[in-house]
């Protein structure tokens, strides 16, 4: 196995990791492919998929070994760990007794249901074909399945109003990842009139720039009703990348990215500690010159 490399909101350097660098801290390897939510068998295959299994062991494994005496908690992901972070959040809640401090984070994890560059849904395609396999539903919050269909309950934006642990969400309004796999994925740009831009932003005609426009006001309309709450923060910044609290950089650094002046460990601190409300909202490219973006 590689070796991990514990950065950004897992340094133990105060310089790089400000509010908490004395933690102790985990992390949880993803291996599962639904973000610790399968619990289904393709017999055809032969293949098990026990995702929830795994989470419920890990969580069993670490309160056994002191987590359970925690004063403070925050359960953090990235990618599809930030949507196991949603998925899992009032779970993870309900391990502690309430007088411990439970908050959970999510890094790029709130993928989008939208229509990509075809006028289809390749995104909710490849979800309902996850949720199917892996067995999901079974794992989805009920307050969600018993209004929608499972599919629809995978994606955060549907879930995350709901969610009673105070949530914060960290995202790029130029989510690349969901740019390239989920608005203009190969499967619906065979000709890849897409292929220079979505790898590299600068490459965009105006055309598709102001589709990319169009892209970060449908994340931020799916964003409102979570927002609305003032337990709940986000910050929202206007760069081209995908992941940014592992990153050192990107965490707490001299040039880290910024919303106005705040660094994004300083946002998070100061809302998991109540310093101050976090409500963090860039305005649209290219007016913020502190991103770090991902050619």
């Amino acid at each position: 196995m590689d070796k991990l490399y514990f950065d950004g909101i897992l340094s133990d350097k105060p310089e790089q990791n400000p509010d908490f660098y004395n933690w102790n801290r985990v992390e949880v390897r993803y291996c599962d492919g639904a973000s610790f939510a399968g619990e289904g068998f393709d017999g055809e295959h032969n293949l098990y998929f026990r995702g929830q299994r795994i989470w419920s062991a890990v969580m069993e494994d670490l309160m056994s070994k002191g987590m359970r005496s925690a004063k403070q908690a925050l359960l953090s992901g990235c990618s599809a760990g930030g949507l196991a972070s949603i998925l899992h959040c009032d779970e993870f809640r309900a391990l502690f007794p309430q007088t411990t401090k439970v908050k959970c984070l999510s890094d790029a994890g709130f993928f989008v249901d939208l229509v990509d560059i075809s006028g289809g849904h390749a995104v909710r395609s490849f979800y309902d074909g996850v949720v199917t396999l892996q067995g999901v539903a079974q794992n989805l919050p009920k307050y969600c399945t018993s209004r929608m269909n499972a599919t629809s309950c995978f994606f955060p934006q549907y879930i995350v109003a709901n969610i009673t642990t105070p949530t914060f969400l960290l995202n790029a309004a130029y989510d690349t990842y969901q740019i390239q796999q989920a608005l203009a994925p190969i499967s619906v740009d065979p000709k890849e009139t897409w292929k220079a831009c979505k790898f590299n932003h600068s490459a965009c005609d105006s055309n598709q720039m102001q589709i990319l426009q169009g892209f970060r006001n449908t994340m931020l309309n799916a964003l409102q009703g979570f927002a609305a709450l003032d337990k709940n923060g986000h910050f929202i910044n206007s760069c081209f990348t995908h992941g940014q609290i592992y990153d050192p950089n990107k965490w707490y650094s001299d040039n880290s990215p910024t919303i106005g002046n705040k660094r994004i460990a300083t946002s998070v601190g100061d809302w998991y500690f109540d310093r101050s409300q976090v409500k963090a909202i860039d305005c649209a490219y290219p007016c913020d010159n502190t991103c770090h973006h991902d050619l």
